[in-house]
Parts: structure tokens; sequence; C-alpha cells
């Protein structure tokens, strides 16, 4: 009989959920550290700011490049014992890299680390559509995004007040020290893998990693849901990494410790995302993945406005919407994949996503600095309705198991 998948409410289940958590912290605190920690590390350095914030451009950057290699081993070796070595590289990479004193040194070494950290995003979605029913599937995603924004929220926040006193290598180190123990957890909780099957022995035609690649690459649906990684993305790095710029400026004179304190919106999309999953597992993931946009686009709005007050609220509706439609459409990703496909699939799913953070959050940044703030907030919000617009080739295609 084949595996139908763990129950909620079964200690499986639970413990899947909450292992795919603390993967979500171990992974995003260590990848966007140092954030955190830029003017410090520019500092220590010599280097200009731009130079310094290449520290996490080079991570996102060997993410992106690795998550389809993690998906090939992972279809080999299996889906737990690939994310350990992930993470178990990444951490070692991680208390190396402020070692580095020379800008180059650090940056070959956060490529690597994000290279290592691919394994998580690139196989964790793929392991849970394949552990957990597809009823399910959505709300159990939307339990990991909640865990990969407290990741990164934690990671900008333990190293920040780390790096206060003592320097962004004792930032860097402890939220490093964070990403171990939220390792240690997840592997400890981590159930056994019942549903996959190992690549060696399927004897589906044609089921090379090419082939397979190709395949999704051609699915109108699958290229839907890689646009809403790439444009989402790209836009809330983006506001992200301008706002601040913004906030610093008349009329708001934001000082800086206050700005730092952004980084709290995070917490919106932890309770969004997986309020969002359960959502699309009772409502259907197509008008759910909408309306999370909709709350984006009402979010950027908002930030259009002179008010401290609206904008802050505007930050907290976009952080919000976003992480809402990022569950509901990294969760889909895998489900609606052919089964030999869902680890390729999760894995283009973030290889979208992460281009478009290296992408969009130097882009708009060139197109804040030549026409504001105003221009800037509206090609985010036309980014929104691009992604809503690819969002159609999804309409009407649900079923139990997709």
């Amino acid at each position: 009989m084949s595996f139908a998948g763990h129950a909620p409410g079964s200690s499986a289940y639970r413990r899947l959920i909450l292992g795919l958590f603390f993967a979500g912290i171990a992974t995003f605190a260590q990848l966007y550290a140092p954030q955190a920690v830029l003017p410090q590390l520019a500092q220590a350095l010599a280097v200009p700011p731009a130079t310094a914030a290449l520290s996490v451009s080079a991570a996102t950057l060997g993410l992106a490049a690795s998550v389809i290699g993690w998906s090939v081993v992972a279809d080999r070796v299996g889906r737990v014992p690939a994310m350990a070595i992930g993470v178990i590289a990444a951490t070692v990479l991680g208390l190396l890299a402020p070692f580095g004193q020379h800008i180059a040194i650090l940056l070959v070494l956060r490529c690597a680390e994000g290279a290592a950290l691919g394994a998580v995003p690139a196989v964790a979605l793929a392991y849970l559509a394949e552990e957990v029913g597809p009823r399910h599937a959505a709300a159990a995603a939307g339990s990991y995004i909640s865990g990969t924004t407290v990741g990164g929220l934690a990671g900008r926040i333990v190293a920040g007040l780390a790096a206060e006193t003592a320097g962004w290598q004792a930032g860097v180190w402890a939220a490093t020290g964070l990403c171990a123990v939220a390792a240690a957890l997840f592997l400890w909780l981590a159930p056994r893998s019942q549903g996959f099957v190992p690549v060696r022995r399927r004897s589906e035609r044609g089921s090379g990693v090419t082939a397979r690649l190709r395949r999704l690459l051609r699915s109108p649906r699958q290229l839907a849901l890689y646009a809403q990684a790439f444009l989402l993305m790209g836009a809330f790095v983006a506001v992200y990494n301008y706002l601040g710029f913004h906030l610093a400026a008349p009329p708001f004179l934001l000082p800086t410790w206050l700005v730092t304190l952004l980084f709290l919106a995070y917490l919106a999309g932890t309770v969004s995302s997986p309020w969002a999953g359960v959502l699309a597992a009772r409502a259907g993931r197509y008008p759910v993945l909408l309306g999370t946009i909709a709350v984006m686009v009402g979010g950027a709005l908002l930030m259009l406005t002179a008010s401290t007050i609206a904008v802050l609220a505007g930050l907290l509706l976009f952080t919000a919407g976003f992480f809402g439609a990022h569950a509901v459409a990294s969760g889909w990703a895998p489900v609606t994949a052919p089964t030999e496909s869902r680890a390729q699939a999760s894995s283009l799913y973030y290889f979208a996503y992460y281009a478009g953070s290296s992408l969009f959050g130097w882009v708009l940044g060139l197109a804040f600095g030549a026409w504001g703030w105003t221009w800037f907030v509206l090609i985010v919000i036309g980014m929104c309705a691009l992604a809503a617009t690819a969002a159609g080739a999804l309409r009407g295609g649900e079923t139990a198991g997709s």
C-alpha cells in the first residue's frame, strides 16, 4: 500500500512541521545575518557600503546557483540526508566566514555558505509534499514559511545586537550559533522519509534531471508559479533595501536605530504565512494567492503617503501579503508537479525567487536613485500586477492533488 502522508494531529506530523520550522530558522538566520552589521563590516574592512552589501548578495547568488544541484543530490541520497549535509556544511562555513579579513575572501566564503544553505529551500517543500497528504500540504507549507520569517528576523536582530557591543564578527558568530541550535533541532525532529522513492528505483522513461527540468519549464502552471517567486520576491527585497533610505530623509528623518527596527515587520509574515496556508486548504490556492497579492498592493499604496504611521502600517501589510503569497505559491509548485519532478519544481521556484531578489534588489535601487520613492513604489505595484496576471494560468486547475 502506498504511503498516504502523515495526518494532522499525529506525532509524526507535528515533528515534521516543527522540524521544518527549525530548518527555516537555520537557513534564513544565517543567510541574512550580515545585513544587520553592514556598517561595522564596511568600516572594519575599509570598503564602501555597496561593496559590503555584496556579503549578502554573494550568499543569495550561491544559493540560487545551488538549488537545482541539491535537488539532484536529494533524489539520490534522500531528502533529510541532503538537508542535513547542507545545514551542517553551512554552519561550518558560517563560523569561518568572519575570519576573512579581506572582502574577497569573505565573499568567497559567503558564496560557498549560500550554496550549502541551498539544500533546505531546494528540498524542504518536496519533502513536505511527499510526507503530508495533498489536502494538508498548503497548511504545512505555511508553517515552514513562518519558520523562514522567524529566521530572517532572528538572524538580523541577534547579529545586530551582538555587533553593537562586540563588532561585526561577533554578530555573525552569534547568528551562526543560533543557526547551529536550530539545525540540531531540525535533525532531531524530522521524521524519516516514507513517501520518497530514490531516482535509481524509478523506471519511468525520461526520468533524467534534464528531461524533468525541461518538462517543468514547458508547463504554463509551473512557469506561472516561478513568476510569482521572481516578481514578488524582487519587489519585497527592494522595498526592504530602500525604505530605510526613504525614512531617514525628509519629511520623516527617523533615527538609525528606529529604521533598524523595521525588520520587526517580518513578524507580520510569521503570522500570515501559516494563515494563508490554512485558508488555501479551505478556499483554494488561487483566490488566496490573488488576495495576498492585493494585500501587498494595498500596503505599497500606503507607503506612498507622508505619514510615518501610514508607511509603517503599509510595510506590515506589504510583508504579510508577500509571505502569504509565498507560502501559497512555494507549496503549490511541488504539489502540482509530477511525482518524480517535485524536488526540481521546488528548486526551480527558489532559483526564480533568489534570481528576482538579486536582480530587482539592485535594479530598483537605480530607479529609486534616479526617479525617487513615488516611481519606485509604482514599479513595485506594477510587478505585483504582473504576478497577478501570470497567476491566471493557475485558475481552475486545482484538484485534490494540486
